[in-house]
Formats: structure tokens, sequence, C-alpha cells
């Protein structure tokens, strides 16, 4: 799951126009499947559901999956499960050592807690490790690299520090996990280790487990490292399903698993190291919240002997899948999903959200039983092994692309969910219906609306000096429409949007809950969840009140409720990004050029602490960006016009043009993906929406543009500029198409 405080996104429109949207049946139909959403319920399953390790291959992650089976056929779907079989590395034995003359064990299994009767429950789990991380045994010096990114490698070469054939130790954040042993490998160091600062989700934060819900001293971080920035899924089938008997890479082959031993580690260990590491005192940005002096090391006063082994053998997975079927349009699929796979327990994630997508499939069930059937089919599905690689939604969706991308109206994620904030992301044409529907839910712990408060806390946060977007904060002065965020990865929508093209939304309550602290470990139990992320499961009710809204509205739309002008102006947006970008690089070009001429960085270094300058750059081109503008305007003219067509005749369209509609507008995002693929990463299509390569879990818009700039990939920058309007421009023409079908 991603690991991120989830961003606002939905606004308050006034109770007359949310009202205006729903018809009396639909609205008699909510009032009816929000009195089936229990919270007790959601806690009993949670509780049963959290009760024993959940990683891939477990017993008791197929007994889930085998009580999901269970309770979907007792609620009236009809529900299978899909099985696959992918390869997933466990952990034979983990070594950690801290040499000397009196050599000092690190790493092992966390320590369970007395008040925590879940986490003493150990049989059978897996030691902290992370997944698809080389297999190796080394012994080396040890360079502290910050988060182990770009710039931190940077500012240590300006040190005249080197990580070459040593093991680095970064800390968790500032990027995705997996891009710290990848960068790691691709500088030339022998191993990684990861540790979780008390600055991030430790006691700077909040009183540690049990007291509160912070990260105690022993807490591990777990977690992929395979390169999901190249792709997701099983290393060894890219793009294709992994079933029984598949044609599959050779390990070695298989670009995304990486080649050095990496393990996390608590920072009671990291400090150890750090207690006896020399070298320069680190920069400001180094710096974390141990009661230590940060530095460098590299000096050869520290020597750790780090080996990893795994079993390398496939494994099997258990996708749950519930299909009711539509009673008028059966091949338009509403598809929406929550994995419940865990690193260890996994209540928050991903328990959380799936407790609550199994109370909507219950809500649902009732309903049919009182004779109402969608108008469109309802896919309910429970992923296996999104933790490791988003591997069972991404096998699933890639064995069966052509269905999907034929059928499948939209794909609608939940992951851990929590107490707080409605958060919402994805594909920007249905930005207003999310807030239309988010405004008809009441916040649980203040009686008002989730967007009332929600439009609160971002006006507040303006006012508070806190970051704050602003365009967010002009929709919430305004009572208008705030953002969707952008889609980046970390959760089971990357398949469906950035591979098929299928739109996406991914949704979840957060920001008040204390889940940070337990993320990954054995601490991520019922007992912590109950205490500090959502006592009671109230909010796991809010969740299912919004997503079933959304699940119910769309399946019964006449016309799926897109406004295409939000995206428009959010592509607009992102244009402007990325025109702020090129003239901020440019100017950093010649800032840089002059204080190298000048030799002004020798001047202000300390002769005591000498930093080097940085490198020379080759200045920053003209980007040509006059197609993508024009495509863009063309975009926005063809949506304003599609919108203003729909809101005018859409209701009073006859059964033949409603049809010829619906069907144009199938598969219309398909029109933003670039079939040559992101560059060097060919299975990200997307045009608009992808993980970051240094970003991960979190987006980059016009990604094969913006990249290509912000790494200096200039011609690239120049084509995909050209490639990305084009996409555009199919886009706008679908939109032409169907506008014209309304008359």
């Amino acid at each position: 799951m991603t690991f991120r405080t989830l961003a606002l996104a939905a606004a308050l429109a006034s109770s007359a126009m949310v009202s205006a949207q729903v018809s009396p049946q639909q609205a008699a139909r909510e009032k009816t499947f929000d009195a089936g959403i229990s919270s007790a319920e959601q806690m009993a399953w949670l509780k049963q559901m959290a009760s024993a390790p959940n990683h891939v291959g477990s017993p008791h992650n197929k007994a889930n999956a085998e009580f999901l089976l269970s309770q979907f056929k007792a609620w009236g779907w009809d529900a299978k499960i899909e099985e696959f079989e992918v390869l997933y590395p466990t952990p034979i034995t983990t070594t950690l050592e801290l040499l000397g003359a009196t050599p000092v064990t690190l790493g092992g299994q966390e320590p369970g807690i007395p008040e925590d009767s879940t986490s003493n429950n150990l049989a059978g789990a897996l030691p902290p490790y992370v997944a698809f991380q080389g297999a190796g045994d080394v012994t080396a010096d040890v360079v502290y690299v910050n988060y182990g990114l770009p710039a931190d490698y940077a500012a240590l070469a300006r040190r005249g520090i080197s990580v070459k054939g040593k093991i680095v130790l970064a800390r968790y954040g500032g990027g995705w996990r997996g891009l710290k042993p990848k960068l790691a490998q691709e500088q030339g160091a022998a191993g990684c280790l990861i540790y979780s600062d008390p600055a991030n989700d430790g006691y700077a934060t909040a009183a540690t487990y049990p007291e509160g819900g912070a990260r105690p001293p022993a807490g591990v971080q777990r977690g992929s490292v395979a390169d999901m920035t190249t792709y997701p899924g099983d290393p060894t089938t890219p793009g294709y399903g992994s079933v029984k008997g598949v044609k599959r890479l050779d390990r070695k082959d298989a670009v995304t698993i990486l080649k050095i031993p990496t393990l996390p580690i608590s920072y009671a260990d990291a400090s150890k190291i750090f207690a006896q590491m020399g070298g320069p005192i680190v920069p400001d940005n180094f710096r974390g919240a141990l009661p230590i002096t940060y530095r460098t090391g590299g000096d050869g006063k520290v020597r750790l002997h780090l080996a990893v082994t795994s079993d390398w053998s496939l494994k099997p997975l258990y996708n749950v899948i519930a299909t009711m079927k539509g009673k008028d349009r059966p091949d338009e699929w509403v598809v929406r999903g929550n994995h419940h796979d865990g690193w260890v327990f996994g209540a928050a994630d991903p328990l959380s959200g799936d407790v609550a997508m199994l109370s909507e499939a219950k809500a649902i069930g009732e309903l049919a039983k009182t004779g109402w059937r969608p108008s469109r089919t309802i896919v309910y599905a429970s992923w296996d092994g999104e933790e490791p690689m988003l591997l069972g939604s991404t096998e699933w969706a890639e064995t069966h692309m052509a269905e999907l991308q034929k059928k499948a109206v939209v794909y609608i994620n939940t992951d851990g969910n929590g107490r707080g904030f409605l958060g919402a992301e994805g594909s920007h044409q249905y930005q207003h219906f999310v807030n239309q529907v988010a405004a008809d839910v009441t916040d649980p712990q203040t009686g008002a609306s989730v967007l009332e408060r929600g439009r609160a806390k971002v006006r507040a946060d303006a006012f508070d000096g806190g970051r704050t977007d602003e365009a967010a904060l002009k929709a919430a002065e305004a009572g208008g429409d705030l953002p969707l965020g952008p889609l980046g990865s970390g959760s089971d929508y990357s398949s469906f949007l950035q591979h098929l093209g299928v739109p996406s939304l991914n949704l979840g309550f957060g920001g008040e809950g204390e889940s940070n602290g337990s993320y990954h470990s054995i601490y991520d139990s019922y007992d912590h969840f109950v205490r500090f992320d959502d006592p009671g499961l109230v909010y796991g009710a809010a969740l299912s009140k919004v997503v079933g809204r959304v699940v119910l509205r769309i399946a019964d739309a006449d016309t799926p409720p897109v406004r295409f002008g939000d995206l428009a102006a959010t592509v607009r947006g992102y244009l402007g990004e990325v025109r702020t970008l090129v003239d901020t690089r440019r100017k950093q070009d010649d800032k840089r050029a002059g204080l190298l001429g000048g030799n002004a960085f020798m001047l202000a270094s300390d002769p005591k602490a000498p930093v080097a300058a940085p490198v020379p750059e080759a200045a920053t081109p003209v980007v040509e960006l006059a197609a993508l503008d024009n495509a863009v305007s063309r975009l926005e003219a063809s949506a304003k016009a599609y919108d203003a067509a729909y809101a005018a005749k859409g209701a009073g369209l006859d059964a033949g043009k409603r049809s010829r509609l619906n069907a144009a507008l199938m598969g219309i995002d398909q029109a933003l993906l670039i079939p040559e693929g992101l560059p060097g990463r060919d299975w990200y299509k997307h045009s608009l929406y992808a993980p970051g390569r240094f970003t991960g879990y979190g987006a980059k818009t016009l990604p094969g543009v913006r990249e290509a700039v912000e790494e200096r990939r200039f011609a690239d920058a120049n084509l995909y500029a050209s490639r990305t309007a084009a996409a555009i421009e199919r886009l706008a023409a679908r939109l032409d198409a169907a506008t014209k079908i309304i008359g």
C-alpha cells in the first residue's frame, strides 16, 4: 500500500445541487444500503482476518480468501477464487552483525508487546525482510546516505564520499523504498540497509506503541523493493498473466529484481551502527531525530556483515472475484477492489479497507434480495499479493486485458483506511461526481458533511501556514469542487489505469490516526488499529457509504457520470507546471554557470570541511511545447462542447442514442495511452499519470515530458511532448464524436 497522508479530494456542493443529481428511488436505495453497513460486523471481521500472519503463501492468507469467498456466496454473489502462480521470494536466513572485538548481532524478529495479544501470535511469521532484494553475503564499511535519492548521492560526492563496495544505510522516506537499494546498486554499493528514523514515524511524531501509536524502537518496516517503476507484477511474466505453466523469464533476466542484499532494520539497531560511525558531520537535511551526531561514515570505523538467502519458489495467489450481473448492460463492468494480503497481520494495511468492502458487498447483496438488480455488472475483487509487487491485481488485469479494455467502465480502489479526512485520487472526469457523492456522507466525528469537514481542513491549514494546494484552497473558499489528486502507484489501481487505460479512483480516509507507526510491522494488529487508528471502525462504515454510493450510482447511471471539462482544466494546469519547470531549470542553469565561473562554491566552502562545487551541466534548451499546447486547447474546446451538450440534452436521449453514446464513451480513456509506452519503461502507457521514477508511489503528471526535463533527457522531452499531444488529440476526437451523437 501507499505510505502517505491521504490527500483531501472533494468539496462541498450545495445540498440543492447534490439532491438534484439523485432520484428519489436512488436516494431510498442508498438509505437502505446505509442501514446494512455495520461497524460492529467490520470489527468482528477485522479481528478474525488479522489474527495470524497473512503474507503471500501463508495458511491464514489462504483461509482469509476462502472466508471471503464464502461470505460473497452467502450474500448472493456469483463468486470464485481465481488462482495465479507467481515468483515470490521468502527469507530463509537473514544475518546482520556489527563487527568488532565483540560482534553484536542485529536484526531478527520484532518482540511482541504484552498489551497487544496479536503481536505475540508469531507462529509462521516471517522475519523482517524486503521482497525481491538480491541474495548475497557481504562484509563492508558503512555509509549513511540519508534517503538514498539522487540528490543525496550528489551531496556525498561533493564531500568526496563514495559508496562503491560499501553497505549503505538509508532512512525511510523521501521516496519509495525500492529506489534506495536500486540507486545504491547503481552507485556500486555492495549492500543496503533501510531503517525507520523516529523523525518520520517514531517518538518525534507521537508516543510510541503501546502508549501511543508511533513506531517503537524495535519496530521494522517491511516492504517490496522490486523495481515497480519499470513494471509491477510477477517479474518473470512482464505484460502477461502469471498462470500455471506459462513461459517465464529466467530470474537473472528479470530486470525488476534487485541485485544486492538488502534488509530493513529498526531505529534501535540503526542507533548502534551510528554510535560507531565516523566521517564528516552530515548536511542539515540528512539529520533525523536520533539523539546522536549524524555522520556519513565511510572511514572504515564500522564494518557490517550482511547476508540474506531466500526461497525463490513459485507461490500461489488467491484472488477472490465476485460478480453481480447487470440486468440492462451486462457487458459494462463497474470493478471495485481492495487487497487482503499483509506483511504480517495487516489490520490497518489492508484489512481495514477490505472489511469496509465486505460491508458494501453484503449491503448490495441485501438490496438484490429485494428484487433490485444493477443496470451494469458489478465486479468485486479482493486481491492477493498486493504488498510484494501489486501481484494479484496485475496478473488478473494482464490475463483479462482484452475483456477489461472492452467492458470496464471504471475501477474503484481502496486500501488501508483510518480516522480523519476523505482523500480521493483518480481520473479527473470523475472529479465532480466524487464531490457530489462525498457531500452526501456524514463525518462520524463531527456530524458535518465529510466534504464540509474536508473544506474546513484545507482552509484552516492554509491559515495556520501549512502546505496548501492553491487550487484546492480557492475551491474550498468558493464552495466548489476540490481537485482529485493524480494517481501514482503503490496500490491495485496501477494496472487498470496506467497499462489498460481504464479510468480509476482511489478512495480512503486518514490523517488523524497513528497507523504510520505500525506500518508493515508486527504491530499492524487489531489491537493497535482499534486503539489508535479507527476506534469502533466508524470510518470503516463511512468508507463503505462513500464507495458504495460510487459503485451504485455508476452501475445504475443511464450514462457514466463524467464531466470532461474537469479533466481538460487539470491537464491545462499540468502543462503550466511543465512550462514553469522548464523556465526554472533554465534559470538554475544560468545561476550554476555563474557561480562556477566566479569560483563561488570554493570560496563558500569551509576549508576544514570542504564541499566541492556541483558538476557542471549543459544548459536546458528550449523544449518545444507548441503541439502539446494546441492539443490541450482542442481538448478544452471538445470537453466544453460535450459537457454542455450532455447537460442540455442528456436526460432526454432516446434508447438508441443512449446506447450509441455509451458505446462511444466505453474505452475512451484508452485514447490517452501512448502505444510505445514511457521512456525506458514501456509497460506504463498513460500519457497523463505515472509513478515517478524517483518517487515511486508519488505521481508524475505528463510524465513523458516532465521527467525527461527533470532528468535532462531533452530529446525525450521533445519526443514525448509530441506523443502526449497526439494522445490528447485522440481523446478530443473521441469526445467530438460523442457530442455529435447527443446532437
